[in-house]
């Protein structure tokens, strides 16, 4: 968790962009992550020089002849030529406009090429510019960002851990575009995140995916779960949501280098309609360590996806889709079995084919959708009913996206079965109230002393050993009753209230008080009336 110093350093590097003339918070946080990688670059290489011996740094280009070819010395070996003014350690000691000529000319166009050209972040950031032509800025934000790192270098050195300090000031930044009139994307809190991670539970084996993934927040959610699942004990510590994190890099149980590879290169997968949020996404992924990230500019939702795309293809899906949006039909999916245009239904039906038979998803929908009337509401349940095994419904409380909004919400949790299936797979369903989320329910959302997250959690995994026989807060429904309700699958439909039972004084009591209370009202006044004559 940042401290109140490194959130006062990030809050100014914004605006330092807003009152140089950079006040679109899309383009402010892409120049700003152009810049982290900047820096991340240059560090990663210096400490992987150190490191291994063997280890060839990455600021160097290929000497290419007129025809565009590596050009070899005598004996065969490709030529290559020096890059380090390129580094950030090198190319913030120049004076601004220098640094500005470097930087937006040579340095910029280096790190656009730096991946192979068949991948995402290369593909992506190929028209990609550099927006920043203030010279001033340029310096100014430089300098914010070395004294964010220094801050984060001196509170590591006080004993304070960071699960992944970058990543932590990059998810700040990322909070910032939607508060305060930064006018940016809905984005799941980071604490809703880590829950479905902990109770989705991905590991090395699984091919992970969100199918909106905005700045990729369930993918590092993702990555960072795995990671702490195979962290020693001894790295481990216990952070502000109750929840283990490794203390620093984590993973050091992981001595495969193949699994490792994987992990970074071809286990995370997401897809979104806006290229601008792939590019914070791809840079989100790089900066929380995901060396190949595979984001695409891909609506899920549309044809295209099933010309491109299989169904069937993954382990685990993690999403919080778009409410209450509505997608043009012609270039809409013909396999999706939702009819109307309603973004978050058609979503479920989605993510239901991209999961393999016993891939498991958990998904945030708005709460219309588990007793919606419609047609549509209703065929999307059965869906989740019968070609799944829907496992938990898990109320969350209504503040629970403040400030962004009041929409209540709930988390769906369901294991794939079988594609148009006409029998129903699911037999009962758990019901789970999150009464609250560990953070106040208000626009402030200031973090509590309890952990209800890891009791969730811990709540879930015992829920088939732990069963209870009232409904208060966690119960088991059967099929056949909620076939009885109109597959109705909200928390209160089947919770069973208490109705405490209110006693009363006689009215004559009532009265005699009533009259009593006047007599002494109407003395006071009398005596103020002889008071002031």
């Amino acid at each position: 968790m940042l401290s109140a110093g490194l959130k006062s350093k990030i809050n100014s590097l914004w605006d330092k962009f807003w009152s140089r003339g950079i006040s679109n918070p899309i383009t402010a946080i892409e120049q700003i992550s152009y810049l982290l990688f900047m820096r991340r670059l240059d560090e990663n290489d210096l400490n992987a020089l150190e490191e291994k011996k063997d280890y060839q740094t990455i600021f160097r280009e290929l000497v290419l002849d007129e025809k565009g070819k590596p050009v070899k010395d005598k004996s065969g070996a490709i030529i290559y030529e020096s890059r380090e003014d390129y580094r950030w350690s090198k190319f913030k000691e120049l004076d601004a406009e220098a640094m500005l000529d470097l930087v937006s000319n040579k340095v910029f166009t280096f790190i656009k090429e730096l991946n192979d050209k068949d991948q995402p972040f290369a593909r992506y950031m190929k028209n990609a510019s550099f927006d920043i032509n203030n010279a001033k800025l340029l310096e100014e934000a430089v300098e914010a960002i070395d004294e964010i790192y220094k801050e984060i270098e001196e509170q590591l050195e006080e004993g304070q851990q960071f699960q992944d300090t970058q990543g932590d000031v990059y998810e700040y930044l990322l909070s910032e575009m939607s508060t305060s009139g930064k006018n940016g994307q809905f984005r799941t809190p980071r604490h809703l995140v880590q829950f479905m991670c902990e109770i989705l539970d991905p590991n090395l084996n699984d091919k992970i995916c969100d199918p909106a993934c905005g700045t990729g927040g369930f993918l590092v959610g993702a990555y960072q779960h795995i990671l702490t699942k195979h962290t020693s004990k001894e790295e481990k510590t216990k952070d502000e949501n109750g929840f283990d994190r490794f203390k620093k890099s984590g993973g050091d149980l992981i001595n495969d280098e193949v699994k490792l590879k994987k992990l970074k290169e071809n286990t995370l997968f997401g897809f979104d309609v806006d290229q601008n949020m792939i590019r914070i996404g791809l840079m989100n992924l790089m900066l929380h360590g995901i060396t190949i990230p595979k984001i695409e500019n891909t609506d899920t939702l549309s044809k295209k996806y099933d010309e491109d795309y299989k169904d069937g293809q993954y382990t685990k899906i993690l999403a919080n889709p778009p409410f209450t949006g509505r997608v043009d039909k012609d270039g809409m999916s013909d396999s999706l079995r939702i009819p109307g245009a309603q973004t978050e239904l058609l979503f479920l039906s989605r993510i239901s084919k991209m999961l393999r038979k016993n891939g498991k998803a958990a998904v945030i929908i708005p709460e219309g959708v588990l007793f919606g009337s419609s047609k549509a509401q209703a065929k999307a349940r059965e869906i989740l009913l019968k070609d799944n095994k829907l496992d938990a419904v898990i109320s969350l409380p209504s503040g629970a996206f403040k400030p962004y909004t009041g929409v209540k919400t709930s988390i769906l949790l369901f294991t794939k079965v079988e594609d148009e299936s006409e029998t129903w797979h699911t037999k009962k369903v758990w019901f789970y109230e999150l009464q609250s989320d560990g953070y106040s329910l208000d626009d402030n959302r200031i973090r509590l002393k309890d952990h209800p997250l890891p009791e969730a959690r811990t709540a879930y995994d015992t829920k088939d050993e732990n069963l209870k026989t009232d409904r208060k807060t966690h119960f088991f429904v059967s099929i056949a009753e909620i076939k009885n309700n109109d597959l109705d699958l909200s928390f209160n439909r089947y919770k069973e209230f208490e109705y405490e039972e209110q006693t009363y004084d006689p009215p004559k009591e009532i009265l005699t008080k009533l009259i009593k209370m006047e007599e002494e009202i109407l003395a006071d006044m009398n005596e103020l009336k002889g008071l002031i004559g």
